[in-house]
């Protein structure tokens, strides 16, 4: 299909226009590949508007094969939304360039951006600056468990906010308040209505999403961009069920 460009800029349009967006996350580690055609044929009629490709350890080598395959049905942009280095791929669209605010960790602030500077020279990947903000949310999840970095308190409205604030301040293009892969509870509603109203860029909220009444208070509250993944893992007549 078609290869996608100014991906950040149609998010910006859509924000202006009060347009609500969707992306499924695919953890590649977590691909059943006889059913990868049965996945493909659910995504296809569902209110999709993106694919994001990644999670916090994937160990898989088929990154790239995922990508080609999705891409021979689906005219989605396929978004990198990587855990480090490793999961790059030249034949997405684009890339969260993910900084995790929310934590102390150097490796997550800098150092496997560092790294991932030379690779991604080397592609025509649309690169996006994205603050990656983890929530608690009442279990350790696997990014909180990998990046050795703990969330920020779900009740602390103001230190999200601020943290928000500096992201933006220092150039990110999108804030992304996350819950985790596998969440007990989603991110607060009170906490993205206060950081959308108080940012000027898209906010994206994924985690702990698993019932269709979640999405629409989320969207209610201001995200521009919700994230659905383990529900459909789980479930891949999720948005079929929905519909």
């Amino acid at each position: 299909m078609q290869n996608n460009q100014n991906i950040y800029q149609e998010i910006v349009n859509a924000k202006a226009h009060n347009r609500k967006l969707l992306a499924i996350l695919l953890d590649p580690d977590k691909i059943v590949w006889e059913q990868l055609e049965l996945l493909i044929e659910r995504i296809i009629p569902s209110p999709a508007t993106h694919v994001f490709i990644g999670g916090s350890l994937v160990r898989t080598n088929r990154i790239d094969e995922l990508i080609i395959r999705l891409k021979e049905k689906i005219n989605l942009p396929i978004i990198l939304f990587p855990g480090n280095p490793s999961q790059i791929s030249k034949e997405a669209d684009g890339i969260l360039f993910l900084s995790l605010l929310s934590g102390r960790n150097p490796d997550f602030l800098i150092e496997h951006q560092v790294k991932a500077a030379p690779i991604l020279i080397q592609t025509k990947l649309e690169i996006i600056p994205t603050a990656y903000l983890l929530i608690e949310s009442g279990t350790i999840t696997a990014v909180e468990k990998v990046s050795r970095t703990k969330p920020l308190d779900r009740n602390n409205l103001d230190l999200t906010l601020a943290t928000a604030q500096a992201a933006e301040m220092m150039g990110n293009k999108l804030v992304y308040l996350e819950a985790g892969s596998g969440a007990k509870n989603a991110v607060p509603t009170e906490m993205v209505q206060l950081v959308s109203k108080n940012l000027n860029i898209p906010v994206i909220v994924g985690g702990g999403i698993i019932a269709f009444e979640q999405i629409n208070k989320i969207y209610d509250s201001g995200a521009d961009i919700v994230v659905i993944g383990t529900a459909f893992e789980k479930d891949l007549n999720f948005f079929k069920t929905i519909l």
